[in-house]
């Protein structure tokens, strides 16, 4: 149970999972990123790239400006979360269909 707890802390919210996957469809900058992630304030969001910066799925790199331009992008290490998110979007999909279903079914 200790895994499990460890696991949900590092990856759980609504949002760290959606930044991963924005991210591995290749870097990104600070608004690209908000643009990408809809509904995300951007204190959640420096928040929660801080996080996984600290967890070391992404990396930061700030290029000297004017302007600075600070970009976001995976680690290697980000791609163990690979097979977690085609499970979870396997479910996700199955989930949704389940739901339609019960909603279209007569009573």
């Amino acid at each position: 149970m200790q895994a499990l707890r460890h696991a949900l802390l590092v990856i759980s919210g609504k949002w760290k999972l959606q930044i991963i996957v924005a991210l591995l469809a290749g870097t990104r900058h600070f608004r690209g990123l908000e643009r990408t992630v809809p509904g995300i304030s951007t204190k959640v969001l420096a928040k929660e790239l801080k996080d996984l910066e600290a967890h070391q799925f992404i990396s930061r790199t700030v290029h000297p400006g004017p302007p600075v331009v600070v970009e976001y992008q995976v680690l290697p290490y980000a791609h163990s979360l690979d097979p977690v998110i085609e499970v979870l979007k396997a479910w996700g999909s199955q989930h949704q269909q389940r739901l339609e279903a019960k909603t279209a079914a007569p009573d």
